[in-house]
Order: C-alpha cells, then structure tokens, then sequence
C-alpha cells in the first residue's frame, strides 16, 4: 500500500500485541482521533501483530497526570506520544527517562534536548529561524517590525533577531495586546512607516489579526507580510488578496501530497464505521501541523520497532513507578528512530547527528490575486531558497492592469535637463510646477499605464548613499527603500551597492561620455632611486642615530678599564696601553653592523 511496506513482512519475533500510548488534552479530540486511525492504517498493513493504541486524557493537575503515566505503564506500554502542554510535558519526560520508554513529540518546543528518550518531530527551531532569515534576505528587506504573540513567540522570533545582528538591518520588535484589539499596536507601525512585518501567532488567530492590520490600512501593494506559522494553508485568506498585499509563508504540509491524501481517504472512509460517528469534517487542507507530525511519529515508532525486532528479541513489561524497574529496549528503540528515514504526511523525516530533525524541505508559498496560495518554491537544509515562479500571475512584477488609478510618489531632483522649475511657477501648484526629461517620461508613462503620480523634490539633489556606520540610506533612494516614495527618476548614476539595495529601469539616456587618459610614459631612473625605500625623515634619523652609537661606543670604550689592552705581550709594565675603540674604528664598527657585514 503506502509507507508501511516494509512491515507487510511476517514479524513473528514480536509479541502478538504492541501497546503505544497517548497523552491528549480533552479539547484535542482531533489528535486522538488521528492517532486511533493512524494505529489502524498500521495494523491493516501488518500481519500477526497488533498495535493497540491506549489513549489517556489528561488535564492541568500535574499529580493526576502523573497517575495516569504510572498507570498507563503498569499496562505494558512501549511508548508514549504526547502531552504537548508545557505544564505537564516535563512530568510525563521524567517518568518516561527514568522507566527508559521512548515519548514521541510534535510540536514546538525551545528546549528540545539530547541523551534523552525523546524524540521529537517538530523542525529544529534554529533551522526554522534560518528559513525566515532566508526569505527576508530574497526580499531584500533592510527594515522590518517583528510582532509576536506570547513569550513562546518572542523566543521563536529570538532565534531569527540572531540571525540579524548585521548593522545595515534596522529591526523593531512589537507584542501584540493581550485584550486581542491590535488596532493600537498597528496603528504604531503606520506611523513609523515601516512596511515589512513579520508576524508570528497562532494559525487560530491570524485571520482576525490581519482584519485589524486592514482595519488599521497597513494592507495594500505598499505592505509586505512574512507568517511564521507552518498551518499557512489553513488559513482563509480571501479578503486579503484583492489589495495586492504582499503574503508570504512557509507550510510544511503539503496538501497535494500523495500520503496526506491517502490517509484523508482512509480517515473518511473509517468514519462510517460506529467507532467513528463523531469524527470532524476534513479534508487535506485542514490538517494541521501537529495531525500530521502525530501520525509521521506513530508510523516512525512502528517502523523502527520492526527493525529493532530484526536485530534483537523484544518483549513487553509491566513497569512500576514504585521501583526503579526500565524496560530494555527503551534506548535502542530510540536510537533506531534517530536513525530512521521516512516520508510521511510532513515530508522527509530524518534527524541529524545531534537528534534534532534539522533535514526538511517547506514549501514558500505566496498570497495571488487570482489564485490564493501558490507554490513560490522551496526550501531544504542543503540548498537553501530556490525560488521558481510557476507563472506570470507569481512573478515580482505587478501586471500593468493593477496600475490603474493608482498613485504613486515620484522622487525628483532639481538637476537640469532631467528635473526643472518652469519660469511661471509661482502661478503653477502641485505637478504642473515642473518640466524636463524625467518629468515627460513619468507624463508619458502614466498617460499609457493609466496610474496618477506626485512629484516631490529632493532638495539637496542628492540620489542616495549608504551610512557606513547604520547602513541607512539616505537621499532619493533612502526615500524609496523607507517605503516614502516609490520611485525616483533622475540623473542617477548605477553603482553596485544601489543596485542591491533598489532595482533600476534601464538607463533612459546615454550621453556618450567616457574616460579618457594619457599612458604614463616610463622616465630613466633617478640617480637617488636608491632613497625611494625611505622618508627623508627616516634617512636623517638613520644617520642621527649612526653618528650617536659610534660616538657612544667610542666614549664606553674610554671609559671600561676593560677595553684597554697591551700592545705588546711580553712587556708586562709597559708605560702605554692601547683601545680598539678609536673613534674610526667605532665609526667603523656601527657602519659594520649596518651593513651585516
């Protein structure tokens, strides 16, 4: 069938029934029921063994969670999946560590840890804080305000601020309201101009929260929106698309694929059955993240548990939280996952050394006009962002029918023949002030394309250059990139450093100019070339400090008692002594050591 085809094989080593158990809240009827259909997609396809799944339900109260793992494990279970509540995932990890029985986990956690037997199948967040770096970076965005829910937010985003701490980013952090009215909060963003946000919050809460971001009106073509949640595709984003705002995500569920397709087939076609009469409605655009990552981890658990059973006898135990009793198997188990590929309703599931599910591929998908999400290309650990627009509709270059009755801010410069003050101007407002070039060309072009436009005048003339220190731009470019303008036209000269900041139309004019220069001639060498290597300071200081050693040794050598010698050997009184320090010969000597010779 699909997925579980190495375990249609006879496995007549394991025990005939394999108890799994699952820690579900009572609001997560939908995990249960995904992991009760997932066990029975299993069992169809295995033969002499069943899984039976134990689900227990479990609230806030950590003594009563606790008795429930205890009694789950009396009943011989061999892993357990779930809770994903913070206030009781460490209860149930200290009992499942101690009594060595693997806990399956899916959904993010900031404290993902190693030498334990957990295994968790929710992407590793430093890769996850990559992912956004990356599309931030194809974006080409130099500002953008983060706005984050909880603190669970504000540590997801954490990860990607550290990726960010380059000075040329400017960078503005937000929360929303905890009294779920954003307005405030947004109008703040408005205000400060800022344009590009990035938005992290519960798929449950995005809908509303990007109906007061339009109620706020920081929604338009003006607008660039990054949605870190990975439940992208569950969203409705209809009201949303017809203003041209920018949308971008990533999922990690990929509707179309052939796996979460099937087991929406088979979850439809069990819920006919009376076990199953109360099912939700579902289809494979509203499986969440967790659904998905639940039913990879119970199918990875199965399928290690088969190749562990081809390596070695393994039984069931009834353990007790009274004594210090483990089951055996509980670390190869884990270790064997770890080791394990899968694909499965998430993709590629695969760990790294470290046991962290760092090796995946998502899907970037973009909000269209005409129709909704779109595929606008991928992302995985060993390539990176590949970027593939699958149609016109996709491509960064708006159709020139939205341009209608549209209005645009035009920076220009007062820079003749490009941009000029008419004489009449004091009679003249607004547009009609003004005359030139670029002036006739923007005439001509809103006259084809139908748009409006407002000239605004950069004073100081100046087209825009980068602050080594912040990296802000500054100038007609500065204005652009601050989302102030939308374009500028003038006599602009295309260095590379604005070209990676702003795109540039084709030059509109070219006067021919070029650099001319003279071949330097090359001239006889100077009789003084020998002085090149040296300042004529430090010639001068070199001879200053020649002329002061000599005169130096030549004075201790008058002095020192040691340095005059007989000049004649056998006379052992004689009436003179000599010193080999004459004045030349301690010229000589510094001049020696000058040379090395």
């Amino acid at each position: 069938m699909w997925l579980l085809v190495c375990l249609v094989c006879v496995v007549g080593a394991l025990p005939p029934e394999l108890r799994i158990a699952g820690l579900f809240e009572k609001e997560n009827i939908d995990e249960e029921l995904a992991f009760n259909i997932t066990t029975s997609i299993i069992n169809d396809e295995l033969e002499g063994v069943k899984i039976i799944p134990v689900v227990g339900n479990i609230g806030d109260n950590s003594y009563k969670v606790a008795r429930t793992v205890c009694q789950l494990m009396s009943q011989g279970i061999m892993g357990v999946f779930g809770p994903h509540s913070k206030d009781t995932t460490d209860h149930v990890q200290s009992v499942c560590d101690t009594m060595e029985i693997p806990r399956m986990e899916y959904s993010w956690d900031s404290r993902q840890r190693r030498g334990s037997c957990l295994i968790n199948l929710y992407p590793h967040p430093p890769v996850l804080a990559k992912v956004y770096a990356d599309i931030v970076k194809e974006m080409k965005w130099r500002t953008f305000t983060a706005v984050y829910e909880d603190d669970d937010g504000l540590l997801r985003l954490k990860e990607l601020l550290k990726l960010f701490t380059d000075k040329h980013y400017k960078i503005a952090v937000r929360q929303l309201d905890p009294d779920d009215d954003h307005r405030r909060m947004f109008l703040k963003i408005r205000e400060s101009g800022e344009k590009n946000i990035i938005l992290d919050c519960p798929a449950q809460k995005l809908e509303d929260v990007l109906l007061q971001a339009q109620q706020v009106g920081i929604m338009g073509v003006d607008y660039s929106y990054i949605l870190t949640t990975l439940d992208i595709h569950m969203i409705d984003l209809e009201p949303f698309k017809y203003e041209g705002t920018n949308i971008t995500g990533v999922r990690l569920v990929d509707p179309d694929n052939d796996v979460v397709r099937n087991f929406v087939d088979y979850w439809l076609k069990v819920s006919e059955r009376s076990q199953y009469a109360n099912l939700l409605p579902i289809s494979s655009y509203n499986i969440n993240v967790e659904l998905a990552l639940l039913h990879d981890a119970v199918v990875l658990f199965a399928k290690s548990l088969y190749h562990l059973d081809n390596s070695t006898k393994i039984h069931t135990k009834s353990l007790s939280c009274d004594t210090n009793s483990n089951w055996e198997h509980g670390y190869s188990l884990v270790n064997y996952m770890k080791m394990s590929e899968l694909n499965g309703m998430s993709g590629l599931v695969k760990f790294d050394n470290a046991g962290f599910r760092s090796n995946f591929e998502l899907d970037v998908v973009e909000l269209s006009f005409d129709q909704g999400l779109i595929k606008k290309g991928t992302w995985n650990s060993t390539e990176g962002l590949k970027v593939t627009y699958v149609s016109d509709n996709t491509s960064p270059v708006p159709d020139l029918e939205n341009l209608q009755n549209k209005t645009f801010v035009v920076m220009i410069a007062m820079t003749p023949p490009y941009g000029m003050l008419k004489e009449d101007m004091q009679s003249l407002t607004g547009n009609n002030r003004f005359e030139g070039f670029g002036i006739d060309i923007i005439q001509e072009l809103a006259a084809m394309n139908g748009f409006n436009y407002t000239f605004r005048v950069q004073e100081d003339k100046s087209s825009g250059n980068p602050n080594n220190k912040t990296g802000e731009w500054n100038g007609m470019i500065g204005e652009v990139i601050a989302g102030r303008a939308h374009l500028a036209i003038a006599d602009i000269t295309i260095l590379r450093e604005r070209e990676e900041a702003v795109d540039f139309t084709n030059p509109f004019m070219s006067l021919g100019i070029s650099i001319l220069y003279k071949k330097a001639m090359k001239l006889p060498p100077s009789p003084f070339s020998f002085l090149y290597p040296f300042s004529v300071e430090v010639w001068w200081y070199m001879i200053a400090a020649f002329f002061g050693v000599s005169l130096l040794l030549f004075t201790m050598g008058r002095i020192s008692p040691y340095e005059w010698n007989n000049p004649y050997p056998c006379i052992e009184e004689p009436d003179t002594l000599e010193n080999q320090f004459t004045l030349n010969n301690s010229f000589w000597f510094t001049l020696g050591s000058i040379m090395q010779q």
